[in-house]
């Protein structure tokens, strides 16, 4: 959509949020992290959907008390809100700075040993830390990958989100939309030997049943599709915040492959793994996951 065909409401939305950029980039990395995590951490706790992270966190550690389920809460808010400020500096970002803003890999071996390798790969991750830096990351040690993504309601604020994720990348963004299209032309790009990247931790009602936290969840089958069918390796990973816009990319071995011959059985033993590598993460990092979605089945939610 044109800005001349966009409607008042969205040019009106827009001009906020380029005005908002503005100031965001204005105060420089570290203070519009700040910024961001203050506002979030202030606000979002009083927020209707941050009963729905208190409900995640009882079902899923159930050993917590109220004060601890209100502190991983409000750290959740807190790194959202982080997550926000940082986007629009993390193309100015510096690898392996020794102090303040800037961002580094551990597990870069897997990343040197997969373009040694060749061929397409399939990265797989969660909604943890700032996770907008993943793909700028992996592409600066060689491996820029695609993504599936919802589109934003107003398109103006949707292109100026794809120039941000561009900037960042250094580089034209591959995205498709999240849908049976963006499926098929996600499976021609992994054909034509592209690499590809999901986030897998949200719910997808027609999904197939796998445990998360000991309890069944329905997961995208997509990822584990893919790595079976064009034998992808898949390579799990995700960011760690290790201060105002001082992230750690956390990249691990490729998970192995099942090849019993099953092919069901062997999709739902590698989306289970890759469930049991994202909670592993969560359970270390607890307050740097975005818990504010109905991850399990919506019975649970309304007792």
């Amino acid at each position: 959509m044109t800005r001349s065909r966009a409607r008042p409401a969205h040019r009106a939305e827009a001009a906020v949020a380029r005005l908002v950029l503005a100031c965001l980039r204005r105060l420089g990395p570290v203070r519009a992290s700040n910024l961001g995590g203050a506002v979030c951490r202030a606000i979002g706790p009083w927020l209707p959907v941050s009963r729905i992270a208190d409900v995640n966190l009882r079902l899923a550690m159930p050993d917590l008390d109220a004060t601890a389920r209100r502190r991983i809460v409000a750290d959740v808010w807190d790194n959202l809100g982080r997550t926000v400020g940082e986007f629009p500096h993390l193309s100015s970002l510096k690898e392996n700075t020794p102090e303040g803003p800037g961002w580094d890999v551990t597990g870069a071996e897997h990343l040197r040993a997969q373009v040694a390798r060749g061929g397409p790969v399939l990265f797989v991750s969660g909604h943890i830390g700032n996770w907008e830096m993943l793909p700028p990351a992996v592409a600066r040690h060689g491996l820029p990958f695609a993504s599936f993504y919802r589109a934003a309601g107003n398109p103006l604020i949707d292109t100026l989100i794809g120039q941000l994720r561009a900037d960042a990348m250094g580089q034209d963004v591959t995205l498709f939309a999240k849908g049976a299209r963006g499926a098929r032309e996600a499976l021609a790009h992994v054909a034509r030997g592209g690499n590809l990247g999901l986030l897998v931790d949200q719910k997808m009602n027609d999904g197939i049943e796998v445990r998360f936290f000991g309890r069944s969840a329905m997961t995208a089958p997509a990822l584990a599709a893919i790595a079976l069918r064009y034998g992808c390796p898949v390579i799990p990973g995700y960011v760690e915040r290790l201060g105002p816009a001082r992230l750690r990319v956390v990249v691990e071995p490729p998970l192995p492959i099942p090849e019993s011959g099953d092919r069901q059985t062997d999709q739902k033993q590698l989306t289970q793994a890759v469930n049991d590598r994202l909670e592993h993460w969560i359970r270390t990092h607890p307050g740097s996951w975005l818990w504010l979605h109905r991850r399990w089945n919506k019975q649970l939610y309304k007792k």
